[in-house]
C-alpha cells in the first residue's frame, strides 16, 4: 500500500486552479485491424480451462453485459461447464438480467435458465454484503460487468463494495477485464472530494477515469481498501488505450436501460450532470444523454453552444417528448449533441460549457433541490462557480491540480499501452 500516493489523492481533492482542461485524447473508431482480436478477461479465463477457479465454489457479479464473443451469457456458459462449480449470481443496479430502471434492481430469485440463486446486492456494502457472500457459500467472487468510464456509473462502486465485503468475509475476488468503451488514454474532469462520497462516487477518482475495471480493482486494493482483498485480475489481450469499443469485434450490449449505444457512452461523462438540474437529460427518449431540454428552451441554446467552437462536437436544435422521467408526455425544446471527432471531444468540459450556456439563456434553470450536482461533480465547486457566473474555462481550471494528482496515482495501475 503506497501511502505517498494516498496522500497525493487526498491533497488533490483540496486544491484547485490552474490551466483549462485539455481535449480528450481518445481514438477514432476502427474496424478490428489486421487480425488483432480483442479477447476479454472471460475469454482468457475460459481458454485457460478456468484454472484460477479450480476447486472453488464460485459466485458471479454480472449483468447482461457479461457475454462471450458470440453473445452467450457467461453464467450460462460456466454453469454448463463441469470445470466450474458455479453456485450463485449477484445482481447489481438494474439487476442480473437488466430489467430494472435507474435506482432499481430485481430482488432475490432463482434464475429460471440455470436454477442458480440470484442475490440482489444493489446498494449493499460492508458487513451486510459480506453476510450475503457468506450465506451464499461461495469461496470466490468473479466480477464481469461492462463499465462505461464515468465515476458516477455505479458498477465500479459495486466492484469496490464487493472487494471490501469479500475481504471481511475471507473470500477471494477475480476481476475479468473488459474495454473502457470510450478509450483509456486520459482521465478528465474533477476528482471526488471525500465529503461527497456516495454510491455515485465512493472514492477520489476523476469524473472520466480512463481506466478499465481490472485497473480500477488494482487501484482500489492498493489505495482505498483498509486491508487488501485476495485479488486476481484477468487482463484482456488485443486492447490498446486508444481504442474505442467499436475498434473490436465485440457486440455492444446495453450496460443499463439508458445506455443503449456507444454514442450514449461517449457523451455520458458530461451530460449526466444534467441529472442534477431541472432539465431533462433525455431519459424516456431513444437518445438518452444525447438529448437535453426543458419547457421554454428554443434554438438559442444550440446556437450559443455552437458559437463556443468546442472541439469535436456540434449541436442541433431539437424538440422531443419524453415517455417517462422529467417532462413525461410533454413536448420540450433543447439540443442534441453530435460528436464529430472523438479524438478531440472532451465530454466533461462540454458538459460544463452546456450548463454555463443554458443557465445564462433560460431563466427557469435550477439545480435539483437535493444538490445532486455536488455528488455528481464531487464537490460544491462546479455548482457555486456556475452560479457565480464563471465560464467553462474558469471552472475547468479549478480542478486541474487535483486531476494532475489523480493522473499521477492512476499511472501506477495501468495495464495496457
Amino acid at each position: 500500500m503506497n501511502l505517498s500516493r494516498r496522500h497525493l489523492l487526498a491533497a488533490g481533492s483540496a486544491v484547485g486552479a490552474l490551466a483549462a482542461a485539455g481535449a480528450s485524447a481518445a481514438a477514432p473508431a476502427a474496424a478490428a485491424e489486421g487480425g488483432r482480436r480483442l479477447r476479454t478477461g472471460f475469454q482468457r479465463l475460459s481458454e485457460d480451462g478456468y484454472a484460477l477457479l479450480s476447486g472453488q465454489k464460485v459466485g458471479v457479479v454480472t449483468n447482461p453485459t457479461g457475454v462471450t464473443e458470440d453473445v452467450r451469457h457467461i453464467v450460462d456458459v460456466m454453469k454448463a461447464d463441469e470445470r466450474v462449480d458455479l453456485v450463485a449470481v449477484f445482481g447489481p443496479e438494474h439487476g442480473f438480467r437488466g430489467t430494472a430502471q435507474a435506482g432499481g434492481s430485481e430482488g432475490r430469485y432463482d434464475d429460471p435458465a440455470t436454477g442458480l440463486p440470484v442475490y440482489d446486492i444493489y446498494l449493499m456494502s460492508g458487513q451486510p454484503l459480506a453476510d450475503v457472500f457468506i450465506a451464499s457459500g461461495v469461496d470466490t467472487i468473479v466480477f464481469d460487468i461492462q463499465d462505461v468510464g464515468a465515476r458516477f456509473y455505479t458498477y465500479i462502486w459495486t466492484l469496490y463494495d464487493c472487494m471490501e465485503a469479500a475481504q471481511r468475509a475471507g473470500k477471494k475476488v477475480v476481476v475479468l477485464d473488459r474495454p473502457n468503451p470510450v478509450s483509456g488514454r486520459r482521465a478528465l474532469g474533477p476528482v471526488l472530494h471525500s465529503e461527497f462520497a456516495s454510491f455515485v462516487g465512493r472514492k477520489p477518482i476523476a469524473q472520466a477515469h480512463g481506466m478499465t475495471v481490472a485497473e480500477l480493482a488494482q487501484l482500489f486494493n492498493a489505495e482505498f481498501l483498509k486491508a487488501p482483498v485476495p485479488l486476481e485480475t484477468v487482463r484482456m489481450t488485443g486492447w490498446r488505450r486508444s481504442d474505442f469499443y467499436d475498434a473490436s469485434a465485440l457486440q455492444w450490449v446495453p450496460p443499463s436501460p439508458n445506455m443503449p449505444t456507444l454514442d450514449t457512452a461517449l457523451v455520458y461523462p458530461g451530460t449526466c450532470l444534467f441529472e442534477g438540474t431541472n432539465l431533462s437529460e433525455g431519459r424516456g427518449t431513444t437518445r438518452p444523454f444525447e438529448l437535453l431540454g426543458a419547457k421554454g428552451i428554443d434554438a438559442r441554446w444550440a446556437e450559443a453552444a455552437n458559437a463556443l467552437g468546442l472541439p469535436g462536437v456540434m449541436f442541433r436544435e431539437t424538440y422531443f417528448t419524453p415517455t417517462f422521467s422529467k417532462f413525461q408526455g410533454q413536448t420540450i425544446g433543447g439540443l442534441q449533441i453530435h460528436v464529430r471527432d472523438r479524438t478531440l471531444y472532451d465530454p466533461v468540459y462540454t458538459g460544463v460549457a452546456l450548463l454555463v450556456t443554458v443557465k445564462r439563456l433560460w431563466s427557469d434553470f435550477a439545480w435539483r433541490a437535493d444538490n445532486a450536482i455536488d455528488r455528481l461533480t464531487g464537490s460544491t465547486r462546479v455548482r457555486t462557480m456556475v452560479d457565480a457566473g464563471a465560464g467553462a474555462d474558469e471552472v475547468a481550471a479549478a480542478w486541474q491540480d487535483e486531476l494532475a494528482a489523480f493522473r499521477e496515482v492512476r499511472a501506477h495501475y495501468l495495464l495496457y499501452r
